[in-house]
């Protein structure tokens, strides 16, 4: 009686079902990355902002000056900027109404004060901004005291993802994998679309935070799927390829946010293609390797010839059963994670490189907003320098194993981020060199940690213990823009300090992991106990295990 591996070789590991299946649902990554790090174009600081007093609005208005004249003739001087970031806003307004308005002359408003000093004020409304194209920071007035909402803003996306993590994560186990992607796409949707017109903060941090919930549903539940209808040899490919297309997504992104002027469009721009993923519906089944699981063996049956026959193969009569596990299929829990040795030191390790990637990776891209520059082209390059992370994670996990180049690539990003502190500004390009290897380093952690964590947990508790364990990544996302914009404005390299030690230590402790190169995706957590045992490799296939035949009356 053959078991579900099996019966998938012998339907098409990687055949044209696959790939169409495969192509498609890859698409997702492209608009959950907008999701993920849209914020640095939907949240860019104007160039200038100052506080607006109704006596400089009235001389303004007057006078006839332009923004920049309004400035320039109005606008108490900044306080010194911090080693190395970018100068602060100007907080405070003179309090021009404390002489006579009228009597302000439009070329010095100043002079009609001794000294040509006017008092100064705390700003509590009326700021202006320039140049106009609008951005979350000028439409809710995130400046000055109010700066820290900004970096909310991310973090509660982050909280969001992590909710979807075990919220969605358990009904994709709990229900089936395709119904929860759908379900997710279209509530990215719609919750983009409310942000989008969010008549106020609240509004929209609340729907940002929905939005994320269900972002985090559509990426991870393709992600397995993708992994689960293809065989093992194909793992590794389609792992890293569907990592491609989030890169895809960061390198388009720029060009949206250069050819759409304000906040609200490019924020209906990257929502809306998640409404296209709704007619997957028709076309990409529910994942066969998740029905037998649940004892469906009739409809796993189903999937199986349908792969077969648009693959050009054919399961013979003696497929007419399938072979599934006698184990109970229960709500998957926490403790299912971490009950035996193995489970619980993959679980923490994961979960701490996972946080680590999220931590070092959301916050060298959000550096690119305040670090000077040109932002779209620094971001587009950002984004190509993570396509050849793809590649070489591509030609070292066959030949090295999965293992070795996760450690590597966390230790390359951690020295890279703490060479860069004490580079001089005045060798750039030494600075730029160091810098994109560290991004191209923290890149491939990334990309590897997705593969290995589906690879290590049994498919009982896959999408439960991927969505589990990278929501620790969605709680270093909430860390994240905390970390980076507090520690920059006391010293703009204080943050690449943390992400050095964070990902070196990480780099050390993934060696303690069991490798995963040409295994049999484990079935039960007696499986995965075994993991890197001389004899699992080979003795994956025939395991002892009780078994229940599931008959089809289809064939």
């Amino acid at each position: 009686m053959p078991s579900f591996d099996e019966a998938l070789q012998r339907a098409g590991e990687f055949g044209r079902f696959q790939r169409r299946a495969f192509l498609l649902l890859c698409l997702t990554g492209v608009p959950f990355a907008f999701l993920f790090v849209g914020v640095v174009f939907l949240g860019s600081r104007p160039e200038r902002f100052w506080c607006r007093g109704p006596g400089a609005a009235a001389l303004a208005e007057r006078c006839g000056w332009s923004a920049d004249e309004e400035w320039e003739r109005t606008a108490p001087p900044a306080p010194p900027a911090p080693p190395g970031g970018p100068a602060p806003g100007r907080c405070q307004r003179f309090r021009l109404e404390a002489a006579n308005v009228s009597a302000l002359g439009c070329q010095d408003p100043l002079a009609a004060f001794p000294n040509r000093s006017a008092p100064l004020e705390p700003c509590r409304s009326g700021w202006r901004y320039a140049p106009a194209p609008a951005t979350i920071v000028s439409q809710f007035d995130l400046v000055c005291v109010n700066a820290w909402l900004l970096d909310l803003t991310q973090a509660i996306l982050n909280l969001g993802f992590l909710t979807g993590a075990f919220t969605l994560g358990y009904a994709a186990d709990r229900y089936g994998r395709i119904v929860i992607y759908l379900i997710s796409c279209f509530g990215v949707g719609v919750t983009g679309i409310v942000v989008a017109f969010a008549p106020n903060f609240t509004v929209f941090v609340v729907f940002r935070f929905l939005q994320g919930v269900f972002g985090k549903g559509t990426w991870i539940t393709c992600y397995v799927i993708v992994t689960e209808i293809v065989g093992s040899k194909q793992r590794r490919i389609v792992g890293i390829v569907i990592q491609m297309f989030f890169t895809l997504g960061i390198m388009i992104l720029p060009g949206i946010a250069y050819f759409i002027p304000n906040w609200q469009g490019i924020q209906l721009a990257i929502t809306l293609p998640n409404f296209l993923f709704l007619l997957y519906y028709w076309v990409v089944p529910e994942s066969p390797r998740w029905l037998v699981t649940q004892k469906k063996g009739e409809k796993a049956l189903g999937v199986l010839r349908r792969i077969a026959k648009c693959n050009g193969k054919y399961l013979s009569p003696s497929y007419s059963e399938i072979t599934v596990t006698d184990e109970e299929v229960s709500n998957p829990s926490f403790l299912d994670l971490v009950r035996t040795p193995q489970m619980r030191k993959c679980t923490l390790i994961l979960m701490f490189a996972w946080f680590t990637s999220a931590v070092v990776y959301q916050g060298l891209v959000m550096r690119l907003g305040i670090i000077g520059g040109n932002l779209y082209i620094d971001f587009f390059i950002s984004g190509v320098v993570e396509l050849p992370g793809a590649l070489l994670i591509l030609l070292t996990i066959e030949r090295f194993g999965r293992r070795l180049p996760f450690a590597l690539s966390n230790v390359v990003a951690g020295v890279a981020c703490l060479v860069t502190v004490f580079i001089p500004e005045g060798i750039p390009w030494l600075r730029t060199t160091v810098a994109t290897l560290g991004r191209l380093g923290i890149t491939m952690a990334f990309e590897i940690v997705y593969l290995v964590n589906s690879e290590l947990y049994p498919t009982t508790l896959r999408n439960f213990g991927v969505s589990l364990c990278s929501g620790l990544c969605d709680f270093g996302g909430v860390v994240a823009p905390f970390l980076l914009f507090r520690l920059a404005a006391v010293w703009l390299e204080l943050p690449l300090i943390i992400f050095g030690i964070l990902a070196s230590i990480c780099g050390g402790l993934v060696m303690l992991l069991p490798e995963t190169k040409g295994i049999v995706l484990p079935e039960t957590v007696e499986d995965v106990e075994k993991l890197g045992s001389s004899i699992f490799p080979n003795a994956c296939k025939c395991f002892q295990r009780k078994k229940t035949q599931v008959s089809s009356s289809h064939l």
